[in-house]
């Protein structure tokens, strides 16, 4: 046998992983293999076994049985310092960053205990210019978006120049453009024989960049394809073992009254890296849903802070809550009046690690029944928390189970339903399908509908612009802390919106985007701050 038909040697191979927790089987015997320079994806519903799969290669989780195989030798990766010192390296879907520290302080605990920091800070540069995931060395992880940690995750990667990358939903925050960049690099980076392990619930994304298949449910393997040679529909299928209903395409319904009012807010920044905002304009009535699209890092964060309260440096009048200017309250004082917001980061800000989904319950459900007098409800909280975890199919060991033990998917779908369970009339929500699978997201989405037909006023803030065209009646751009006109989703394009992300929106016609002033007599628009015409965006 010559060199030429000798068989190729996996990167990487598993045999029967087995891993149990007290309440589900995570993986059940999986068999698995990964040629070298080869991008594989490993697919499947949230809960289907793929992160635990993956923290078991890095060494972050120990199996109970079975072997793994490196470069044809069998291995024991028994700490994450054992995997890169093999040569693997890994993205997790939940940042691992220490929030008190700069960027490069963090990517320098994953390296040489000797690393220069000076010479890692070029390092740091130069390779997120190359790959287009631009990054300040020297800015705290605390003052970073979702967006921007996860570009610190992806460069702390691709510094180690490992022999396997593993990236779990490494685009969940990225813009389309930055995807297409991501892609470049990551092909190039297979070119050279590094073996990349791809999870991802976009299934378009895996027909486009990866070269085969692994699909899981429950725990066990389910089968192996070319997902070139698949459609997403078919994909689908083979991920949820039936085909995705139909999605809940509500009708266009009367515009109620103005829920939302923000006015002429302008925040100077919070901090040094901060974004400030800048006579930000927006309105929002009941029975309409509003898309914010926009590159990480441009003022989301800071927007949010301040519609939930969490920032109150605005003045009262800047923002509006039902006709009460809100500007300086808190979250709970909004929350009275009706308001609902899932923010960003769901372990942190929308759910407590180490507390119990039972308990996550009472960080916005502080009223009867829950709470009567100072005295929790406790019956009425942990039926309540069953409640969503049945309509929302979240997979998790009941209401005792910790934030923490649910995969991302799942703890997603039970935030978004704990808050669409207070049955607001203001819901205002951040990358509501982050890291959530195919089906949970359309079931997601329709849930955000019957909230418009229930005449609940909808703000989604997305980097998903799909996800936003699918949605919105309507849409706007925030671009350095400034927010574009308002543009009808019907009227509106990928490339236009790509346009204005930069901030190039100054040259909006009559014919392209909703009105924010009245039309003169030549059909131009005076742009005033703010028009009432509700039927022009109806």
């Amino acid at each position: 046998m010559t060199s030429a038909d000798a068989p190729i040697v996996p990167r990487l191979e598993l045999n029967n992983i087995c891993k149990r927790y007290p309440a589900v089987v995570a993986n059940d015997g999986v068999n698995l293999q990964v040629a070298p320079g080869e991008i594989h994806a490993v697919l499947g519903e949230n809960g289907a076994g793929k992160s635990t799969l993956m923290k078991i290669i890095f060494g972050a989780v120990k199996p109970d049985s079975g072997t793994v195989r490196w470069n044809g030798q069998e291995v024991r990766v028994a700490t994450p310092q054992d995997a890169r010192k093999l040569g693997i390296a890994m993205v997790f879907q939940h940042f691992s960053l220490f929030d008190t520290l700069t960027v490069a302080e963090n990517i320098a605990l994953g390296l040489d205990q000797n690393v220069n920091m000076l010479e890692l800070a070029e390092q740091i540069a130069q390779t997120g210019e190359n790959y287009g995931l631009e990054l300040e060395p020297h800015r705290h992880v605390h003052t970073l978006s979702v967006g921007e940690r996860q570009r610190v995750e992806i460069v702390r990667a691709l510094l180690t120049k490992p022999q396997l990358l593993i990236l779990d939903e490494p685009t969940s925050v990225l813009t389309p453009q930055a995807v297409q960049k991501l892609f470049v690099t990551l092909r190039k980076i297979a070119a050279e024989g590094c073996s990349i392990l791809y999870i991802s619930h976009k299934l378009d994304e895996i027909r486009e960049l990866c070269h085969s298949a692994t699909v899981m449910r429950a725990g066990k393997v389910t089968g192996h394809c070319d997902p070139a040679q698949e459609t997403a529909a078919s994909l689908s299928r083979m991920m949820i073992g039936e085909d995705l209903p139909p999605s809940a395409h509500t009708e266009p319904v009367t515009l109620g009254e103005s829920r939302l009012r923000i006015h002429q807010l302008s925040l100077p920044k919070a901090h040094a890296f901060a974004t400030a905002l800048e006579d930000i304009q927006l309105e929002l009535f009941g029975g309409e849903i509003v898309g914010i699209a926009g590159v990480s890092g441009n003022g989301q964060q800071e927007l949010l802070a301040a519609l939930s309260g969490e920032d109150r440096r605005a003045s009262p009048q800047m923002i509006e809550l039902k006709g009460k200017p809100v500007g300086n309250r808190g979250p709970e004082s909004r929350r009275k009046l009706g308001q609902s917001l899932v923010p960003e980061e769901r372990l942190g800000r929308g759910a407590v690690p180490e507390m119990s989904l039972t308990a996550n319950m009472l960080l916005s459900h502080q009223h009867a029944p829950f709470v009567n007098r100072g005295m929790i409800n406790f019956r009425h909280t942990i039926q309540a928390a069953a409640d969503i975890i049945a309509r929302f199919r979240v997979k998790a060991g009941g209401p005792a189970a910790l934030a923490r033990s649910l995969s991302g998917g799942n703890l997603q779908k039970f935030i978004v339903g704990r808050e669409i369970t207070r049955l607001p009339e203001v819901f205002i929500v951040a990358q509501p399908t982050w890291g959530v699978d195919v089906g949970a997201a359309a079931q997601i989405h329709d849930e955000i509908r019957k909230l418009k037909q229930a005449g609940c006023a909808v703000l989604v803030i997305s980097e998903e612009l799909d996800e936003l065209f699918e949605l919105c009646d309507r849409m706007h751009v925030i671009a350095k802390g400034r927010l574009s006109p308002s543009i009808a989703t019907a009227s509106a394009t990928r490339e236009k919106i790509g346009l204005w992300m930069s901030g190039l929106w100054e040259e909006w016609t009559t014919a392209e985007t909703v009105s924010l002033g009245k039309t003169g007599s030549n059909g131009s628009r005076k742009k005033k701050p703010y028009s009432n015409e509700r039927g022009e965006h109806a």
